[in-house]
């Protein structure tokens, strides 16, 4: 079966089953359940609930291994972080990943006595320090710089030192990579993003072949409340059907405006691993498939260029997040955290007609102050 039908039927009733396609979102907090709790399959809604049972059955056929949903990306990060770490041991970061999970580590594991290291991204930075650790952690491509790191190559180091690999798989998408055929133990995934692209809810998952670690997440989750909306789930399960559709249509946006980017002089650099020049494109073609991912960054000159940008924009929106239906950009540095310059934009490319998108793009340059 092709991986786009797969992904359309995933979690769905079968084709020969009467009655609804997908049943409605199950909001009961408990269940009725006379007897043994062990006899019944739900019986309080933190702990389980069918909306999430169908949607990380989804979730597994995609990702090639069980699935746990959580109530966003941080609280999946979170309770990565606290199945895999203990006081003592060591975790390398990427120092260009995702700026909040940064943050969590120096502001959570470094108090309980966990040691944080951190490397690059690109050129495979991380594996000069790798020896010692527990947790390698990686994001590919990453938020905002889009850098690519190889993670065969990576995940097979860290089992030769005794390390767990933690991929962050946000901005790809299993439609785009699946970090657990490449040798990772544990992916997380902010479903927020391109996995949902309706810019409607919060929600995030982890994925895993390994099932003890599957139970642990699953006892975190019920134990710390992470747990996820009835409605939000069954919400995510609805776009899934048609994340290849929106997915390659923006990917291949996202190439043009790229090539576009590069091509103007009063752009000063273009991030994007689908363009032949980027540091990570050989990479990225070889463990990347259907694309190159949703998100083009750029730089302008100064502060002052980019807001004047932003400004001149008649089609895109000015908003943070990515991979929503609608073309989304922001002067990132706005935010901090990242080692990015003021005039460093990150553009979510949606699903309009390339030529609209590329077209506004154009007409937001040629007004930017000389």
């Amino acid at each position: 079966m092709h991986r786009d039908t797969a992904f359309l039927h995933a979690g769905y009733h079968g084709v020969h089953d009467p009655g609804p396609f997908r049943s409605g979102p199950q909001f009961s907090s408990t269940f009725t359940t006379p007897g043994e709790p062990t006899d019944h399959a739900y019986t309080y809604g933190r702990f389980h609930n069918p909306t999430w049972t169908a949607w990380e059955a989804a979730l597994a056929e995609l990702e090639g291994g069980e699935c746990v949903a959580f109530a966003s990306g941080m609280a999946a990060v979170e309770a990565v972080l606290g199945i895999t770490l203990k006081p003592g041991d060591t975790i390398v970061l990427p120092s260009d990943c995702y700026y909040t999970i940064r943050m969590l580590a120096s502001n959570w594991l470094t108090t309980i006595g966990v040691n944080v290291r951190l490397a690059a991204t690109r050129d495979n930075a991380q594996a000069a320090v790798i020896d010692g650790a527990r947790v390698l952690w990686l994001e590919t491509p990453t938020n905002p710089q889009l850098d690519v790191c190889d993670i065969r190559y990576l995940t097979a180091l860290a089992a030769q030192h005794g390390a767990i690999t933690v991929v962050d798989n946000t901005t790809a998408t299993p439609y785009l990579q699946r970090p657990l055929a490449l040798g990772a133990s544990i992916v997380v995934t902010s479903d927020t993003k391109s996995m949902t692209g309706h810019t409607d809810l919060i929600l995030g998952h982890v994925a895993t072949t390994d099932a003890t670690r599957a139970a642990a997440l699953r006892t975190w989750r019920s134990q710390h409340g992470a747990i996820p909306g009835p409605m939000e789930v069954w919400l995510a399960h609805r776009s899934l059907a048609t994340l290849p559709l929106r997915v390659s249509r923006q990917c291949a946006t996202a190439l043009q405006l790229a090539t576009f980017l590069a091509s103007q002089s009063r752009v000063t650099a273009v991030h994007y691993p689908g363009l032949p020049t980027s540091p990570g494109h050989a990479i990225a073609k070889r463990q990347m498939d259907g694309g190159f991912g949703t998100v083009v960054s750029f730089e302008l000159p100064a502060r002052r260029h980019a807001e004047q940008f932003l400004r001149s924009l008649t089609l895109v929106r000015e908003a943070t997040s990515f991979g929503g239906v609608h073309s989304m950009a922001e002067r990132r540095a706005r935010w901090g955290g990242d080692a990015i310059g003021d005039g460093f934009i990150r553009f979510s490319v949606g699903c309009e007609a390339a030529d609209d998108i590329i077209d506004d793009v154009g007409q937001a340059l040629e007004k930017l102050p000389t």
